[in-house]
């Protein structure tokens, strides 16, 4: 029998590491298959604060690269079986062809065959376009995945039935936690300010202990060399504020074919044998 596999469907590299590295790092260190599909190398992004376009930014492309190489590293100090990257622009991830993006996620999907999905949830944390946008893509790609007549150039045709679907979920205590470490998230976009809504208590359905997880999280987070601009607040944290943040890791379950109902999970794997 074959380990239990995890997969997280994110829009960028760090979101492996700041969105749900606690939660990855303790189930790699449980025995279960890791997988990361990441839908762009945050080409578009800064670089060690510097803006694109400033001479100190090396451009879109080497960003690119120095991004993926970063992920790989995270992804290796959070125990991750196997990364896998699409080619997406960063910030453009929303307007990219839906049927291309989905046909590419359920492709992952139906090779690697994971028991639980994580992904963003319908807000995208703080209403980032790409954020949301996969978060889309991903749930869409699970229904398809499953569905035998969901048939395109380049996708196998077994098709395979994700168990569990998770959004992430942080409430008001981790969304206080981030922010006074880094600064507050805002995303503007045409033309009106987004900012982290977070979820109610009540509405969240799983809470994993990772309080184990704290320092491994932190030298994923580490390896983000050219983002560390706005995560240096990271390294000079207190242990007891890293508990704050990487502590316990808060998910809403989108859905389930094995178990539902009001009672608060423990555990992504819940109802599924492993």
């Amino acid at each position: 029998m074959r380990p239990s596999r995890l997969m997280a469907v994110l829009a960028h590299p760090d979101d492996e590491s700041l969105g749900v590295g606690g939660a990855l790092a303790k189930y790699a260190a449980e025995g279960v298959e890791v997988f990361v599909l990441t839908a762009t190398r945050g080409d578009r992004g800064r670089y060690r604060g510097h803006r694109p376009g400033a001479d100190e930014h090396p451009g879109p492309v080497a960003l690119a690269e120095i991004r993926e190489t970063e992920l790989r590293n995270a992804a290796l100090e959070l125990g991750v079986r196997e990364v896998s990257v699409l080619d997406y622009h960063d910030q453009a991830l929303d307007r990219a062809d839906p049927q291309r993006v989905i046909a590419d996620i359920v492709g992952h999907l139906r090779r690697v065959r994971p028991d639980v999905v994580i992904t963003f949830g319908p807000d995208g944390s703080y209403g980032h376009p790409d954020h949301i946008a996969i978060s889309q893509f991903a749930t869409a790609a699970i229904v398809a995945a499953g569905d035998c007549a969901f048939t395109c150039e380049g996708v196998e045709d077994a098709q395979h039935a994700v168990s569990k679907l998770y959004y992430m979920a942080w409430p008001e205590s981790t969304w206080h936690a981030y922010q006074a470490a880094v600064q507050r998230l805002v995303a503007t976009v045409d033309g009106v300010e987004r900012c982290a809504t977070p979820w109610p208590d009540w509405a969240i359905t799983t809470v994993i202990d990772t309080s184990d997880m704290w320092r491994t999280v932190r030298r994923a987070v580490s390896c983000h060399v050219s983002q560390i601009d706005g995560y240096q607040h990271f390294m000079d944290l207190s242990p007891h504020h890293h508990q704050a943040l990487w502590g316990r890791q808060s998910f809403y379950r989108a859905f389930s074919t094995v178990n539902g109902g009001r009672s608060r999970e423990t555990d992504l794997f819940e109802g599924i044998q492993r």
